[in-house]
């Protein structure tokens, strides 16, 4: 592998596994009460 493909690789992984791990910390943090009653329908 070339420096290059190295380099675009690294940044690759950076922004998906950043993205998860932003995507798991906003969930942790912004998790709410649900209702006691849910109407659904079906």
């Amino acid at each position: 592998m070339s420096t290059s493909a190295i380099v675009m690789m690294l940044i690759a992984m950076l922004i998906l596994w950043g993205g998860l791990a932003l995507a798991i910390v906003n969930i942790a943090r912004n998790q709410g009460e649900e209702p006691e009653i849910v109407h659904r329908d079906l």
